[in-house]
């Protein structure tokens, strides 16, 4: 063994421990026991079930590269048969040289062959190399083609060079391993955080589908700011925002549901009691009719106060917005008692009725806001419990921080300006988005697209909560029209 082949072996030790990526780990094993066989092409196989697989193939004479960016090569697998080269070779775990494979009646050749005659290439020489682990596990199979002498003919692989190959493959093929161990343990990760955002959902019949809007719209919406050159996003920043994105409602776990699916005003008890109290009045007032406390007139009259009263509050509880006329009846309606047979005076609305009828927007009471608020905090202690690697280290605080506004008015830590990191806005915007065009929130109507649009400008322009930057691409961008 030369010198430079000790060196060469030593580099590849190297390389094949830095490679996270599969394909590009595989690619570089198959570039580097070319290199050092000397050879023209070469075809690295995993093992998938019953068959092997094509993965790399690359042909230096012909320019033929294919499998590095992860397409496998449009060839059919191989069974696992002795009578395919390769499969013997990994069957038995056997490096098998053959000099010349026009010449050689032990295996089927049929392959080849035919990939000679398509592309006029000329298969001689063949080592094929089988990787297994430490465990002798196989994982695949490197078939290495026409091996060159000094002066560039085809010759045969030599016997010192298939000892070299075995021990690098062995090496290949526990770099191979670890990196689909990771992948594997990825893959559990992504699947904890996909189960986690499948609970939420199936707590409520609303916002049922938010995360997963929110995740493709940011698929969408980071490639355009990339196609723009307004930023770059690698690999692992760009799957660190997407898990932050599926994870960021997770404190709503606990919410309780009668918080976070209220869809009127008043409670659903709360409203039966009114309900319940209307009916009262009404009875009570046929008695004191019938004891000659009431007119006739009086008593319709209070029958109508009591139809109006109900209208109000049905109209009230099912209001986006509460206007100033409807506040003032309330107001009058608040002020209304009646007499119990008991001799006590009661009124027509409790304050506990009033107050949650007094909400200005939305369903929810400062109490209730308070506690909805509250799944941030949720979301970043659930999330302090994952013990989350160096490249997702800011997934706990990007997602609890998706309600903070630029101008210190969010929550729950009132971070301003640059304080909140970019790929938070991004979220905040996509999270307000997808808010007001969602058709399946309990207290209010889905808005049209401009009109959430626009809504998102104006807390950019006139109330500086967002990004003026990024709502303004964030337009321009339609990453939101699917």
């Amino acid at each position: 063994m030369t010198t430079k082949e000790m060196e060469e072996i030593l580099r590849i030790g190297v390389l094949l421990s830095e490679k996270r990526n599969l394909n590009q780990l595989l690619q570089e094993i198959l570039d580097c026991m070319m290199k050092l066989a000397h050879c023209d092409a070469g075809t690295l196989y995993l093992k998938e079930g019953d068959y092997l697989h094509f993965r790399i193939m690359r042909t230096i004479s012909k320019g033929i590269c294919v499998g590095g960016d992860g397409q496998k090569p449009d060839m059919k697998p191989v069974p696992l048969r002795k009578d395919h080269v390769c499969a013997y070779a990994f069957l038995k775990n056997k490096v098998v040289s053959i000099t010349d494979v026009k010449n050689s009646k032990k295996y089927d050749f049929s392959g080849p062959a035919k990939y000679d005659k398509e592309t006029g290439y000329d298969t001689r020489s063949m080592l094929v190399v089988p990787m297994y682990n430490q465990k002798q596990e196989g994982l695949g199979v490197l078939q290495l083609i026409n091996a060159m002498d000094a002066d560039g003919h085809v010759c045969a692989f030599s016997k010192e060079m298939e000892l070299i190959l075995q021990s690098v493959a062995s090496q290949a093929a526990i770099a191979i391993q670890n990196v689909q161990y990771m992948g594997n343990i990825k893959e559990l990760f992504w699947s904890f955080v996909r189960v986690m955002s499948t609970a939420i959902n199936k707590r409520t019949p609303y916002n049922v589908r938010h995360s997963e809007h929110m995740a493709a719209c940011a698929e969408r919406f980071m490639e355009y700011l990339e196609k723009q050159k307004k930023r770059s996003f690698s690999p692992e920043q760009r799957e660190e925002l997407l898990i932050s994105i599926w994870l960021h409602d997770i404190g709503k776990v606990i919410t309780p549901l009668k918080v976070m699916d209220k869809e009127k005003r008043l409670l659903p008890e709360q409203k039966v009691a009114f309900s319940n109290r209307m009916g009262r009045i009404a009875l009570l007032g046929k008695i004191d009719f019938l004891m000659g406390k009431l007119t006739k007139a009086e008593k319709e009259e209070r029958l109508l106060q009591i139809h109006l009263a109900e209208q109000l509050v049905d109209k009230i509880n099912n209001t986006g917005y509460l206007k100033e006329e409807m506040k003032k009846e309330l107001e009058h309606l608040a002020q209304k008692t009646y007499t119990e047979e008991d001799g006590s005076t009661l009124p027509w609305l409790t304050e506990e009725e009033y107050a949650m009828l007094s909400i200005e927007r939305g369903t929810l009471s400062q109490a209730e806001r308070k506690i909805m608020e509250e799944h941030v905090l949720i979301t970043a202690d659930l999330l302090g419990q994952i013990p989350f690697s160096s490249e997702l280290s800011h997934v706990r605080e990007w997602a609890s921080s998706h309600h903070e506004f630029l101008n210190g008015t969010g929550y729950p830590r009132h971070l301003k300006g640059d304080e909140i990191p970019y790929e938070v806005r991004m979220m905040t915007i996509l999270d307000i988005y997808d808010s007001l065009v969602a058709d399946d929130r309990p207290y209010k109507p889905a808005k049209a697209k401009e009109d959430a649009l626009h809504i998102l400008e104006l807390m950019a322009e006139k109330e500086g909560k967002l990004d003026r930057e990024l709502v303004r691409l964030f337009r321009e961008s339609k990453c939101w029209d699917d």
